[in-house]
């Protein structure tokens, strides 16, 4: 049995939860609305606050969609209520980020600026100037802007100049000097 899937789904009470007979799951609540279609024989029942997936067979297959469509729901919920967020830190002397309403602009040692366009319920923050806050309520669309800013400027390890994750840790290598 799938550890994850078995786990039922608490609903908090401000959380809207409508499951259609196709099988799409639309969440809404006060950070907005997210859907997701469940397919592969994967059924969802609503009981009283929690909801539970439940799989046709053991079958390999059915195991792997069965913990796949948990954790998406689960992300769902929590997205639509507290939302998600990925700080970067940029290192590097003149490196700096400003967000200007749905813009965020980049300098980051190029001889042009990088100006982004925020997707549809994402936000930029800059609490810094070499902080990027990415802010939104779909876990994976968060995850993957700030991996697409990141790879602007990778950190390198030399001197470990570039945009990084908050808590991530960069391992430094020995110049020539070194020997």
């Amino acid at each position: 049995m799938s550890r994850i899937g078995k786990k039922p789904i608490d609903i908090p009470a401000n959380v809207k939860v409508d499951i259609a007979a196709d099988g799409t799951v639309t969440v809404k609540g006060p950070k907005g609305t997210l859907s997701e279609q469940v397919k592969g024989g994967i059924t969802i029942k609503e009981e009283g606050n929690q909801l539970i997936l439940e799989r046709p067979s053991d079958d390999k297959n059915h195991r792997a969609l069965h913990g796949l469509y948990r954790a998406l729901v689960h992300n769902m919920v929590v997205g639509v209520t507290d939302g998600f967020s990925k700080t970067l830190e940029m290192v590097g002397t003149g490196y700096r980020a400003q967000a200007e309403g749905k813009k965020l602009t980049i300098n980051i040692g190029f001889s042009h600026p990088v100006i982004l366009d925020a997707p549809e319920n994402i936000t930029f923050e800059t609490p810094a100037p070499t902080k990027i806050v990415i802010k939104g309520i779909n876990k994976q669309q968060v995850g993957n802007l700030a991996a697409d800013i990141r790879a602007i400027r990778k950190p390198e390890p030399y001197l470990g100049k570039g945009i990084k994750y908050e808590n991530e840790h960069i391992r430094r290598k020995e110049g020539k000097a070194g020997k």
